[in-house]
Parts: C-alpha cells; sequence; structure tokens
C-alpha cells in the first residue's frame, strides 16, 4: 500500500513519538507500505527551523534527506498538477502545505497518515 504522511506524522515517526494512533504506526510500519513524505512537507520543516518554531538535530539541509534515507521513505515531488489542484481545493484547511499534501494524496491515490481533521474535510482517505 501506498502511503502518504503528514509533515506531523513524519516528525513523530522520526522521533518514535507516542503520539502515533495504532493505526498510523500499523500501516507506517508494515514492510508492505510504500512510504511518501511530500517536499512540501521538507520545505514546511525547513521554515519552521529556520524560524525557530522547530528544533532539528541537526541543520535542515542534511536532517531531512538523512531522514528520509535512514527510515526508507521517497520523497514525494510537487508537480504543476498537485499545485493546480492545491489552489483550486475548497478552502477547509488555510494551511498551504496541508493543502498541498490534500492534493498529493488526492492525485497519486494515496491514503494520508494524518490527525488532523481538516485534512478529513477533503475527498481523500486518512489513516488515524
Amino acid at each position: 500500500m501506498n502511503v502518504l504522511l503528514d509533515t506531523q506524522a513524519f516528525l513523530w515517526w522520526a522521533v518514535n513519538s507516542d503520539r502515533l494512533t495504532p493505526a498510523a504506526t500499523s500501516v507506517i510500519a508494515d514492510p508492505a507500505s510504500k512510504v511518501h513524505v511530500s517536499v512540501a512537507s521538507a520545505w514546511e520543516i525547513a521554515i519552521k527551523s529556520t524560524t525557530g518554531r522547530l528544533e532539528l538535530a541537526a541543520p535542515v539541509e542534511t536532517y531531512v534527506p538523512e531522514l528520509l534515507e535512514k527510515l526508507g521513505f521517497d520523497a514525494l515531488a510537487v508537480d504543476v498538477a498537485h499545485a493546480l489542484r492545491a489552489g483550486s481545493l475548497p478552502r477547509h484547511h488555510s494551511d498551504p502545505f496541508d493543502r498541498m499534501i490534500v492534493a498529493q494524496g488526492q492525485l497519486e491515490d494515496m491514503p494520508i497518515v494524518t490527525g488532523d481533521p481538516l485534512i478529513g474535510l477533503y475527498d481523500v482517505e486518512t489513516i488515524w
């Protein structure tokens, strides 16, 4: 199964947080799952890190790529279709990063691992 993690799920998995639900943990840990992280999440992490809202163990430029490699997760690039879909989504959610993740989940037909109830308002499968 292909799954897309939202930014918080990615960060929580990276630090082995107990904030992830058993369902989320199960799908991420399943060897049959191909786990994806949006490039939008890398962008969000970089912004939060440089503004002091997120403390990382290493510089963001190395932290995110090394973490993706260590965890065996695939980066999901943003393309024009994703950008256009994100811009045309209903305004249930104002966070541009989450809107991009929703668009990618829709267009790539991937459930999104997220605890954000606003993402569930869109026509996309969520796992939490």
